[in-house]
């Protein structure tokens, strides 16, 4: 197994870190850490980000992709700052979406100026009552003449506040079709509007999180998603993606907390010595680390799983949840190597944390990640019935 870079990854990959450092770390310094980027200012740093490919990894060189595998997606990925990291997930992931199950007609509306970072993608598939379980959904799709008409309420959106364009999941209730079937619409905001809220959470709050309320919302029958898999198996196929790369967001996050508490124990002096000379400190120095650098190459081994075409959805679901709770319990640990200073806001540390604590729940609850890893294991389902055992 070769872990050296070659010249043209390093090559992107200090791209993306000089665009980071250069024209979005300075932009979030200078906005409100605690609440969600203007749209103006984050379609700003999407259309840089599209300018080096990171909008459409997903989609094919031939078909005007960028061209690049998973691995390496997730080693630019790692160097976008968190709350436009996890915007770009949920931006990139509708693209891929959109490619993957529209009509050409369908792409050549939608896809260039989501492509471009001019406008703002995401996908509404949970609900009050629905998370976990993706057929369970309750929103209502109708149809009048030649409109469609959704009924429903979406939750946990990551950039639903901004969007110009979501594909929502709803169960069809046309005349004629296969009633309770989950299919898929594009809602086109400025043609049909619905109510959209951001949501106010403990961590990553430059981001755009929210729901989205669709009452009697008219959508042109024309952007029913007319997709030959069913209505959750594009999202299935995305989150397995999507998973390594949240965790890499959590790596990077448990990085920036390790450096943090690395310069501060080399400069903190007790008992007439830097704590980096005491015995405890260093183990769990070593800990931390430890810790990101496992959880580093399960994400990495997950999306090289993904490019190599075998069975990744178990890897990518164990990937996800280790690389969370070891990297939660690695920034725990560097706070606490901060003592008292660790508990204030100037330290940044606890900020870390309570981004990192964000992460359980996108694309796959740890409760669930772990019923999706075992059933890998073992062949048999142990969401639905009473455990029977899956096809071979």
């Amino acid at each position: 197994m070769e872990f050296r870079l070659t010249p043209e990854q390093e090559l992107m990959r200090e791209s993306i870190r000089r665009l980071a450092a250069q024209d979005i770390t300075p932009v979030l310094a200078k906005h409100d850490r605690n609440a969600p980027l203007p749209k103006p200012v984050f379609v700003a740093i999407l259309t840089k980000l599209a300018a080096l490919g990171l909008t459409t990894p997903r989609i094919p060189a031939t078909a005007g992709g960028a061209g690049i595998s998973m691995l390496e997606y997730g080693l630019l990925f790692e160097q976008v700052p968190a709350p436009i990291a996890l915007s770009l997930i949920s931006h990139e992931s509708c693209i891929a979406r959109l490619h993957a199950e529209c009509d050409d007609a369908q792409r050549r509306r939608f896809l260039p100026a989501l492509v471009a970072g001019s406008k703002i993608g995401c996908t509404g598939a949970t609900e009050p009552d629905t998370g976990s379980d993706p057929r369970g959904v309750k929103t209502k799709i109708t149809q009048q003449g030649d409109m469609l008409i959704i009924n429903g309420r979406k939750m946990w959106i990551t950039n639903v506040s901004a969007c110009d364009l979501i594909i929502v999941t709803g169960v069809d209730q046309r005349e004629g079709k296969t009633r309770g079937k989950v299919i898929k619409v594009v809602i086109e905001r400025e043609q049909s509007p619905f109510e959209a809220r951001e949501i106010d959470t403990i961590g990553l709050r430059q981001g755009m999180l929210g729901e989205a309320v669709f009452d009697n919302c008219r959508v042109p029958l024309k952007n029913l998603i007319q997709s030959e898999a069913g209505g959750t198996e594009m999202l299935q196929a995305t989150w397995m993606v999507n998973r390594p790369l949240l965790g890499l967001l959590a790596v990077q996050l448990a990085q920036q907390a390790f450096d943090i508490a690395l310069d501060f124990a080399k400069t903190r002096r007790q008992f007439g010595k830097t704590i980096a000379g005491h015995q405890l400190i260093q183990k769990n120095l070593s800990d931390i680390s430890t810790a990101i650098t496992a959880s580093r190459l399960m994400c990495y081994h997950a999306l090289a799983q993904v490019d190599s075409g075998g069975a990744a959805d178990g890897t990518s679901a164990m990937a996800k949840r280790f690389a969370q709770n070891a990297c939660q319990e690695a920034a725990w640990q560097a706070m606490n190597i901060l003592g008292a200073m660790g508990l204030s806001t100037e330290a940044r540390i606890e900020a870390l944390y309570r981004d990192i604590r964000m992460l359980p729940v996108p694309d796959g609850t740890n409760e669930i990640l772990a019923l999706i890893h075992g059933r890998e294991l073992t062949g048999v389902e142990a969401f639905r019935g009473t455990g029977r055992a899956l096809p071979r």
